[in-house]
Formats: structure tokens, C-alpha cells, sequence
């Protein structure tokens, strides 16, 4: 089933996905070579509660972080640890708050340092694709319009893995809600978007093979290849005309500037 929001809970949506993008760029303000991967996970949960929120993932059916934190070949859902961070790495940073019983949920593929052109292509594909899916998140398209748009871009055009088993979601009071937002897909194909829909759009977009499988861990989903993967990640209210993204990338790309001019003058 799935639920639509009012103009009220797409606000308190809104304030949850404002912690999420702030914790973003807490993170952001401190990634570089040799920083353990934990020590983000940490920042990023006391940040969450000094502002009035919970963090989401930790205890979601298990999983014991505050952050997915996913490295190089790792897709999604990587576990923080006392791995130290390496110049040329690139990590998906995975974050959810829940406040006044709504949830924001937001990714952001980071650089750690410099990293190869190849890299960088994959990264900023990815994007795109994310924003070319959003442009299609308004009332009177279908759901199926999203993930042709993502697939046209990143597949199609740019010839990378699209991963098929992992998908977007509906978000609100939980975290995972219907419909499922693949990021593959056929234009003018399933539900009609209406208003109130909101939903976390979210390509996972790999360099090489789309295949992908899970670690030991039991959490950590890895490309086949152990070729890089990227991701980026929206939660957006479907609204006519234009989407409302009520989560930001604006001060984790601003961190992340400030980032690199303080690390060049060191």
C-alpha cells in the first residue's frame, strides 16, 4: 500500500531530510587520508542527537552503525570500521534520521584526496542520473518514467553497471514504504505518480558489471568485478510540474570545498 503524504508531513519529512544533509556535511568537513571510517560513524550519530533526531539505520534489523559507509567496490550498506581512509579511495555515505516520527534519507559518494579521472567520470554520471530521474518525479508520469530516465543515462548513454537488485523506496514514518523505485526500467510502466508521493530515489551505478554480492558480513554488497561503484541519493516529493527534493547537497558540497582548500594549505 502505498501512503501519501499531506503538506504537513511532507514539512516534517522535510526537517528530518535538513538533519541528513547537515550530517552530510559534518562528514564532509572532515573525510581525508587517514581518517578511520568509525570516527565518521561517530561524528555523524552525535551530530544527529545534538540536533533532535535518531539515527535510523542503527538497529535496523541488526545493522549496529549510525552510517552505511561504502568503499571502493562496495555498493551499499558497508559497515564503519578502523579501516583508515586512503587517498584515491571513494566512499558512499549512506545516512537516515528519524524526527517527529518522519524519516529523511540521503547519499553522497565522497573522494578521499585525489582520485583517478576514471573515478571521477563514474561519480559525476551518477549524479546526473539521479537528477535526470528526479526531473521525472511529477504528477501524471509513471514510476517507470524515473527509472528509464536513470537507465537512458548512466546504461545507455554511458555504458555503466546499473544494479538491479537493490532499489529506491517510499519513505515517511518508515524507512523502506512502497512503491520500490528501481533504477532500471520501461517509460510509461507502473504506478501513476500523484501528489503527496514521496519517495528516495537512489542509482547505484557501478564502473564495470552490474552483478553484484554480499560479504560475510552479511551487509556489505560488493560489485563482482571489485570494480568501483557510486551512489547518490534524493528523498522527493512528487509535485506538479516540478519535484520538491526535500533533502540537500548544497552544504556537503560547500564542506567539501572548504574541505580541499584547508587540506592544500596544510
Amino acid at each position: 500500500m502505498i501512503f501519501y503524504k499531506t503538506a504537513q508531513e511532507i514539512e516534517l519529512l522535510r526537517e528530518s531530510n535538513l538533519i541528513v544533509s547537515r550530517t552530510h556535511a559534518e562528514v564532509a568537513k572532515i573525510i581525508r587520508p587517514g581518517i578511520q571510517s568509525l570516527k565518521l560513524d561517530q561524528i555523524a550519530e552525535e551530530f544527529i542527537r545534538d540536533n533532535g533526531g535518531v539515527p535510523v539505520f542503527k538497529g535496523y534489523r541488526g545493522f549496529p552503525f549510525t552510517l552505511c559507509m561504502s568503499i571502493n567496490e562496495a555498493v551499499v550498506h558497508g559497515m564503519p570500521s578502523k579501516y583508515e581512509l586512503k587517498e584515491g579511495d571513494v566512499v558512499s555515505i549512506d545516512c537516515g534520521v528519524r524526527k517527529n516520527g518522519y524519516v529523511g534519507d540521503s547519499a553522497y559518494t565522497y573522494c578521499v584526496g585525489e582520485v583517478s579521472e576514471e573515478v571521477k567520470k563514474l561519480l559525476r554520471v551518477t549524479k546526473e542520473a539521479l537528477y535526470k530521474g528526479i526531473e521525472q518525479a511529477v504528477v501524471g508520469k509513471r514510476l517507470g518514467d524515473i527509472s528509464y530516465a536513470i537507465q537512458e543515462h548512466a546504461g545507455k548513454k554511458h555504458g555503466y553497471g546499473i544494479v538491479r537488485e537493490l532499489v529506491g523506496h517510499g519513505v515517511g514514518r518508515e524507512l523502506h514504504e512502497k512503491p520500490e523505485v528501481p533504477n532500471y526500467g520501461k517509460r510509461g510502466t507502473g504506478p501513476k505518480l500523484k501528489q503527496g508521493l514521496v519517495i528516495a530515489i537512489e542509482p547505484m551505478i557501478n564502473m564495470g558489471t552490474r552483478h553484484i554480492q554480499q560479504l560475510n558480513d552479511g551487509w556489505t554488497i560488493v560489485t563482482d568485478d571489485r570494480k568501483p561503484s557510486a551512489h547518490f541519493e534524493h528523498s522527493v516529493a512528487v509535485q506538479s510540474g516540478k519535484a520538491d527534493i526535500l533533502s540537500t547537497f548544497e552544504y556537503t558540497e560547500s564542506a567539501i570545498e572548504k574541505n580541499i582548500e584547508l587540506t592544500s594549505l596544510i
